[in-house]
């Protein structure tokens, strides 16, 4: 048989395929109202199992599986239509509603931010992006800039999330688990490391150097090159600068920025020695309450499921039949349940599309814990 035959065929058995799904959507939705106006729930959870192995069945032996993945496919596509038709709106839809509406129509120009570190961090430079006058308040730890935002002392802090080379920030979303936050904005900073050190210093003379784990990641293939000198972890990048700026030795260096540089009056003994010039980190910015700005078209949520097979394929699949872009995926291990993870999800959806409305309400009801971070633009 002739190729374009066989594909002709193909096209006319599609076609079929495509009014036989619209028949059954269409059946599914008198049943569910049928079975509500009974006092019945919508869904028949044990009739379904029973179509599954019919499904099956029919299919044959060889094809059994696939025809599982499809028949399961097929039911998270028709219950996410017949939720749309049936569903009263959720408190956490109504409240995102509510946020929009009251949210002012321009991002604060000032506000008073906790940042982690000391003047010249990377959190510091990224907060000047985010603010035209923030007025910052250094604290020693991440938790701390939680905790700042928890207690009311700050509006807004402002932490690492991500590097495009040395990955997640981990601390940080094992925090997001711990505190009551909501994430408003985000930028992309470009981030470069350069060895600093007291003037008359010479790069042969180092013997110790400074600065925080993701910024030695980062400059890996750098450090190769100084062999026999020790690598020290610092809190934070301008902390390195810092104590390296007060320090009588002269020995030591850090890696941190220019702007750390020229505030801690250090010379530059090697500019730009990350191993990617592309190298950005990106900052959230949160404050203790939902504010959605104009414009926001980027959403964060974090979310447990059962901890059965297929339980996070069927959560993605529903995103994907709503066409709507998944950007990152992380997990993390839940402290308290063994080889059990909280997954984080970053959604590419403007908040005002009714798909963005339908898939909250779709995963609220599907996971055994939803939480609901933001929804925000982010600042190149």
């Amino acid at each position: 048989m002739e190729l374009a035959s066989l594909k002709q065929q193909l096209d006319e058995l599609d076609e079929q395929t495509a009014k036989l799904f619209a028949r059954r959507m269409e059946l599914s939705a008198q049943i569910a109202r049928t079975r509500r106006e009974a006092g019945l729930v919508p869904v028949d959870l044990a009739g379904q199992r029973e179509a599954k192995d019919r499904f099956q069945a029919v299919a044959g032996e060889a094809l059994s599986g696939y025809a599982g993945v499809v028949y399961g496919t097929l039911q998270d596509v028709c219950q996410s239509y017949l939720a749309t038709l049936l569903r009263e709106p959720s408190a956490l839809c109504s409240r995102i509603a509510r946020s929009v509406q009251t949210t002012k129509p321009l991002f604060p120009e000032s506000a008073t931010v906790a940042c982690q570190g000391v003047e010249g961090a990377y959190a510091q430079i990224a907060a000047d992006k985010l603010f035209q006058n923030a007025h910052i308040s250094y604290v020693k730890s991440f938790e701390a800039v939680f905790a700042a935002i928890a207690s009311g002392f700050c509006q807004y802090g402002v932490l690492p999330l991500e590097n495009s080379t040395a990955g997640s920030v981990n601390r940080i979303y094992d925090l997001m688990m711990e505190y009551k936050f909501s994430i408003v904005r985000s930028v992309r900073l470009k981030v470069d490391h350069n060895l600093l050190a007291r003037p008359g210093v010479k790069k042969a003379d180092i013997r110790e150097i400074f600065s925080h784990e993701q910024a030695i990641a980062q400059s890996g293939e750098f450090l190769k090159t100084m062999p026999g000198v020790k690598v020290t972890v610092c809190e934070n990048t301008a902390v390195a600068a810092k104590r390296v700026a007060e320090s009588d030795r002269s020995d030591v260096a850090a890696l941190s920025s220019h702007a750390c540089g020229a505030l801690y009056g250090l010379e530059t003994l090697a500019a730009d020695v990350q191993d990617k010039g592309n190298n950005y980190t990106r900052f959230i910015c949160i404050g203790k309450e939902p504010e959605i700005f104009p414009g926001a078209d980027r959403t964060s949520i974090m979310l447990t499921v059962s901890h059965r097979p297929g339980s996070l394929y069927r959560l993605m699949s529903r995103i994907t039949a709503l066409g709507i872009n998944l950007t990152k995926l992380e997990s993390r291990p839940l402290p308290d349940r063994d080889f059990e993870f909280m997954f984080y999800f970053d959604l590419e959806t403007s908040v005002y599309s009714p798909r963005f409305i339908q898939l909250m309400a779709d995963l609220e009801e599907m996971c055994e814990t939803f939480r609901y971070l933001g929804s925000y633009s982010e600042i190149v």
